[in-house]
Parts: structure tokens; C-alpha cells; sequence
């Protein structure tokens, strides 16, 4: 969720920090603030943009080598100047930044409300900052220790930043469960929720672990843990280039990472697919590739655009390798009590490699006996350490709020892993298994070849960006691609839209079509097409708006449907890296068409790190 920066050393410590702040704005951008010392602690906020921020600081003292910065998405209490980070405690002396939710804050509060503080906002943030400061003063400790003790409190999450302008060239942090980044530079150190506000000072990254505290000054990193024991750095190069986080010349985010994708499935697959020998190459699951390929059963877990590339993993891996498959979203996952049986797979898909409900997720199947499987695309994040083996997508930094080339790094991933496992057990013919190998080795082409259809689309987005509901269809592999499209539509666009299983139509949606609404069929040539076209018929027969994304060489489908998108030909179990493309132009154009930050959608954040 929430954005933080922090910065001490020898520059000067708010350019750093606002231009690291506009980096990680994809994660939160309806607040900012940053919190200064330069002869005392000077704390400047804004409900809206950093550039709300920007604007509002003109004229401030903004001097000083130490600052920490928060771009906020709320939790506890409304946006506004007094809800945003950094929080100062009730002494004036710390400032703090939190990303995470404090559960037991009301509990504290009411503890030191009955001291006598008064609190100026709304948000789980101030209490433990308080409650930390109250610490320090009636144990006349260090802040270090002070923090320490609270978090020994504290139930939740967070990633937490703290400064004390008694000690103006030390930055305290500490996390559980969400995400903390340092950058290691001569006589300086970065602080951050992600890379990206880093790579353009240093390569060398620490990544902090689960109750692990850091002490930051310029020139000296100490980790300890929560008993006080210190530990040992280990310092990562990051595999990142600066141009990967700017727009390099597209008008957003998501438009450059939907047009990036020829390159980053490529990328997904360079050095582990070997088509012409039929080869597949996956070395971070070598260890348990027997586990894996006689698992009595695999549960994938995964919220948003990553379930939906597990319910496509699901046809893909019981089609190929025949063994069962289930999706959960993790979120429902974690609150049940699921039957997990030793040797079972889970799954675990996260673009960021933080989603808190996953994170749960797999430590309770972890528990159980189950061998988890990471499927993320940030290298070092907490999912990817706490899986037994697992792969990352390559897919590259993804600004854009709305996964696009992530989600068909996914499906890329997952499609290597069911061939790999097939072709192991037997359970396909090598003509069929060599088939599907070159099928995938050429999906980057044929996305490329789709890509060149996006002008026509932007003339359907204008057609359509009126509609104030939307109704998308497909079966089998395309099913999960018509659910995929109505969540981009809905989340880039904000029209209402739903996705169902073509042939469900009937059974309750089919009441809802009229001649004003827009029904997406996902309609390439399959072993459905002829289901579907018969679909297509019964939304035409009752007037409704059909849009098909269909298959080269299709002379029926365009005969029922008011706007046709024609996808080059593809085996049905790759089809889908081709298919979800149209909807992703579709909701981006759409979302522009009517004014809207496509990269900042509404009430929405790029990694959902809170429950």
C-alpha cells in the first residue's frame, strides 16, 4: 500500500525523497508528506499529490541531510492534511511514517488517552507513535529500544520510519509484513517500500527482514532483531535499469507496460524455453521437481489479476499434467480452515511478492506440510523468500496500477511450469509437448502482431466509453480472460462490468442486456467456438451490442458481432496471452476517453500489503 522513502547522508535529503515519493505515488496518492531535521524537525503534509505537496512547501525551509517521506492510501481515517504521514508524537520531538495497520491501536489508545495525550488524527499511526514516545520517556531509553518494547505490543503489520531531532543523522526502521528496501551508497543510505526510488543512487540493496529493526545512519547499517541480537546484512545487486520506471515517451505507465509486453515474455522465457529441442528449464524448482510432478493435488492462491492467471493455470495444468487444481483467493484462503495434506503444491502468484493475504496464506499451508511454490516478479520480495522454490516472471518494474505485462508474465510462467510437469510425467505425447513449446516460443511475435490493433480499439474505446455497464463472456481458457477484461474495465474506466462464464448467461445476466449494453465475447477458435458463437446469437436475438475478439480467419463470428478485434491464430492453451491484450487497450482507452488517471485509479494500490 502506502509509499516511504527515506534519505540520510551527504545531499540534501527532500529532492531525494520527493523524487523517490512520485515513484512509489502508484502505491498510495491520497496524501504525502516528509518530515525533515535541519535545526529541529520540520514536518510538511497534503491531502492529495506530492505535487499538492510540492506546491505547498514553496517557501518552506526544506534544508537538511535527513528526512523521511510517506505517499499515503488510507487506512485509518478519511484523506486529509491531518490523516497524512509523517505523524510527529505529542513531545514534538519524533516524527514517524507507517505503512501497515496497527489491529490493537484502539486498546493503546484508550491507554494513553487515559494519560492525558491528545491525538490530532484519525490513524492507528499516531497511537503507536505515541505509545513509543511514551515508552522512551517513562523508560528514559533510546528510541531504538523504545521501539523495540512497543513492537513487542503491536499486533499487524507495518513497515515503520522514525526520526528524533535529537539525533539528526539516524533514521530508526522496522517491518512485519510489509516491504522495506535500503540502499547502500558512500556515506549515504536509502530507505524505501521499493526499489524504485533507489536505483538511480546505488545497485546495492539490503532487504529487511520480518521483525528485524534497522539503525541507518550515513556512514553505518546495524540490523538487529526484536531480542536485540544483530544481524548480519546481506546486500543485494539489483537487477533494475532507471529507464524501467520512467515513461520513456508514452503519455502513462500502463500504455508503455501494455506495449512492453513482446519484450518481457521474452524475456520470461529467454533461457528456459528451448523450443527446438524441446528443453524447458526451470532451475528454482530442480529441488522439488519430484515433489511437484507427483503432487496429489495443487492449490493456488492469489488475489486480483493473479487469481485470474491461476484459474488459466488451472485448465492448463489439469488439461497437460491431469493432476487437480484448485484456486482460492488467498484472502478466503487464510480465514477458513483448509484441508491441507502433506505433499500438496500451493501456488502462490504476487506481481509485488508482498500481498499480505498470500503472505498468510502460504505460511499456514507451510505449516501444514505443504511445499509452496513462488510465482513473483520482484526479486527479494517476502513471498519469493518464503516459498520452497518457485520462478519469477522477469517481467520488469510495473508502475501502472492496473497489471498488464505482469499478468502475461503469469500466464507465460505457469504455462512453462504444466509443460514441464507433463512432459516429465508422460501425461502428453512429445508431438504434442514439442507442439506447445513452439506455440509459446512464438507468443511474443503474435503479441506484437495484436499491439498493432491498438488505433482500432481506441476508435471502439470512443464508441463505447459511454456505456454504464458492461458484460464480458468466454469459456473455458478464455473464461478467466472475460473476468481479467471486466476488472481492467471496471478498474481503469470505473464502469460496472462483469465477467462470466459465457454458457452462465442465461442462468441470471442474460436480463441485463439491452441495445446500450456492451457484451465482450472472448470468442478465438477453441473447442468451445461453437458454444460461444451460439451465445453470441442470444445476446443479438435480445439487441444487444456484441464485441468479439476473435481468431484470423473467422468468417461467423463477425457476421453476429457490432465490432470485431482479431487475435493471429494460437493453440487454445496460449491463446489467453494473446486474447487479454484487446481488454487491456480497451479499459486503458476507455479510462482516457473519459478524463481519468489511468495510472491512478480511484481508491486503488499497486500492492495491497494490508489485510
Amino acid at each position: 500500500m502506502c509509499g516511504i522513502v527515506g534519505y540520510t547522508g551527504k545531499r540534501q535529503a527532500y529532492p531525494v525523497i520527493i523524487k523517490g515519493l512520485k515513484r512509489l505515488e502508484y502505491r498510495g496518492y491520497d496524501s504525502a508528506g516528509v518530515a525533515l531535521i535541519n535545526d529541529g524537525l520540520h514536518v510538511f503534509k497534503k491531502k492529495g499529490r506530492v505535487s499538492d505537496l510540492e506546491e505547498s512547501v514553496v517557501g518552506e525551509n526544506i534544508g537538511g541531510h535527513t528526512g523521511i517521506g510517506h505517499t499515503r492510501w488510507a487506512t485509518h481515517g478519511e484523506p486529509s492534511d491531518r490523516n497524512a504521514h509523517p505523524h510527529t508524537s505529542q513531545s514534538g520531538k519524533i516524527a514517524m511514517i507507517h505503512n501497515g495497520i496497527i489491529e490493537n491501536y484502539a486498546q493503546i489508545k484508550k491507554e494513553l488517552t487515559a494519560k492525558g495525550y491528545v491525538f490530532k488524527s484519525d490513524t492507528d499511526t499516531e497511537v503507536l507513535l505515541n505509545f513509543i514516545d511514551d515508552i522512551q520517556q517513562k523508560n528514559e531509553c533510546t528510541l531504538e529500544e523504545a521501539l523495540r518494547i512497543a513492537l513487542r505490543r503491536v499486533v499487524g503489520a507495518y513497515c515503520l520510519l522514525l526520526i528524533h531531532k535529537d539525533d539528526p543523522e539516524t533514521i530508526i526502521a522496522a517491518r512485519k509484513g510489509s516491504p522495506l528496501v535500503i540502499g547502500i551508497g558512500k556515506d549515504e543510505h536509502f530507505l524505501a517500500s521499493d526499489a524504485s526510488p533507489i536505483i538511480e543512487y546505488t545497485k546495492e540493496v539490503v532487504y529487511v527482514n520480518d521483525y528485524e529493526i534497522a539503525i541507518v545512519r550515513p556512514d553505518e547499517l546495524i540490523l538487529k532483531n526484536l531480542g536485540n541480537e544483530k544481524q548480519t546484512p546481506f546486500i543485494t545487486k539489483l537487477d533494475m535499469e532507471l529507464a524501467a520506471i520512467e515513461k520513456g515517451g508514452y503519455d502513462h505507465f500502463m500504455l508503455k507496460e501494455i506495449f512492453e509486453q513482446p519484450q518481457t515474455i521474452y524475456d520470461c522465457l529467454r533461457g528456459r524455453l528451448d523450443a527446438v529441442h524441446g528443453n524447458i528449464i526451470l532451475s528454482g524448482m530442480n529441488q522439488y521437481a519430484e515433489q511437484i510432478m507427483n503432487a496429489p493435488r495443487i492449490i493456488i492462491l492469489a488475489c486480483g489479476t493473479s487469481w485470474h492467471a491461476g484459474l488459466v493455470a488451472e485448465y492448463i495444468i489439469e488439461e497437460l499434467c491431469r493432476i487437480p487444481v484448485e484456486v482460492e483467493y488467498a484472502s478466503e484462503f487464510r480465514y477458513r480452515n483448509p484441508v491441507i495434506h502433506k505433499g500438496d503444491v500451493i501456488i502462490a502468484i504476487s506481481q509485488s511478492g508482498e500481498t499480505a493475504d498470500t503472505l498468510v496464506a502460504i505460511e499456514t499451508a507451510k505449516e501444514q506440510g505443504a511445499i509452496i511454490l513462488g510465482i513473483v516478479n520482484v526479486v527479494g520480495s517476502s513471498i519469493a523468500r518464503k516459498s520452497h522454490a518457485g520462478a519469477y516472471t522477469h517481467a520488469g518494474p510495473e508502475i501502472g496500477v492496473a497489471s498488464t505485462k505482469a499478468f502475461t508474465a503469469q500466464l507465460a510462467v505457469l504455462t512453462m511450469i504444466a509443460l514441464k510437469i507433463a512432459h516429465e510425467k508422460g501425461s502428453i505425447n512429445n508431438e504434442r509437448f514439442m507442439h506447445l513449446c513452439k506455440e509459446l516460443a512464438d507468443i511474443p511475435e503474435k503479441v506484437a502482431l495484436v499491439l498493432t490493433q491498438a488505433e482500432a480499439i481506441k476508435v471502439l474505446a470512443e464508441k463505447y466509453k459511454d456505456a454504464t455497464d458492461a458484460l464480458y463472456l468466454g469459456r473455458g481458457y478464455n473464461f478467466p480472460i472475460a473476468l481479467e477484461g471486466a476488472l481492467k474495465l471496471k478498474e481503469i474506466s470505473y464502469i460496472h462490468a462483469e465477467g462470466y462464464p459465457a454458457a452462465e448467461m442465461k442462468h441470471g445476466p442474460i436480463a441485463l442486456v439491452t441495445d446500450t449494453l456492451p457484451v465482450v465475447f472472448v470468442a478465438t477458435k477453441d473447442s468451445y467456438h461453437e458454444k460461444v458463437v451460439s451465445n453470441m446469437q442470444e445476446i443479438k436475438a435480445r439487441k444487444g451490442r456484441v464485441i468479439a475478439v476473435i481468431t484470423e480467419g473467422d468468417t461467423i463470428s463477425p457476421t453476429l458481432a457490432d465490432d470485431v478485434i482479431i487475435m493471429p491464430p494460437a493453440d487454445e492453451i496460449v491463446a489467453p496471452m494473446l486474447s487479454t491484450i484487446p481488454m487491456q487497450l480497451l479499459a486503458y482507452y476507455i479510462g482516457v476517453a473519459k478524463g481519468y488517471d489511468v495510472d491512478k485509479p480511484r481508491n486503488l494500490a499497486k500492492s495491497v500489503t494490508v489485510e
